[in-house]
């Protein structure tokens, strides 16, 4: 949420006034009440540009962040094109289709058993296909 200067503002009022009174009711002379006030203030004017200047850089990062989305792969040959690791691309070049297409499924988040109705398989076969590439895969996992 966005730094609010007014209600921090009124906030902070609110809490001195409900200070000062206590500080009165105690019998703090009003020099010194006036001095904690100035401090006060110089605190919260020094909250206020730190809270402005975390806004702007939260504003910067979320425009470079919509700025540079990342296209979803839609298709096998799309995630294949994605993969920069040559030894995960050269295992994945080795396996079936049926295998492939479920792990774009898997990256679009649809679940084991979405996968087996749209591909035709038990949610048995997804797993062990799944499983077999886990396997591939065990020797390459030290390079990522």
């Amino acid at each position: 949420m966005a730094y609010n200067h007014g209600r921090e503002e009124r906030k902070w009022r609110l809490w001195k006034e409900a200070e000062e009174k206590i500080l009165r009711e105690c019998g703090v002379s009003e020099s010194i009440i006036k001095e904690i006030r100035n401090y006060d203030r110089a605190e919260f004017n020094s909250n206020r540009r730190f809270y402005r200047r975390l806004n702007d850089v939260g504003e910067y990062i979320e425009d470079t962040a919509e700025q540079e989305q990342v296209a979803e792969v839609k298709t096998i040959i799309e995630l294949l094109d994605e993969i920069e690791n040559e030894a995960l691309y050269q295992v994945l070049l080795m396996v079936d289709k049926h295998t492939l297409q479920i792990i774009l499924l898997k990256m679009q988040g649809y679940s084991t058993k979405e996968i087996a109705v749209m591909i035709g398989l038990t949610e048995k076969a997804i797993y062990k296909r799944l499983d077999r590439l886990r396997e591939k895969l065990k020797p390459i996992v030290g390079e990522f």
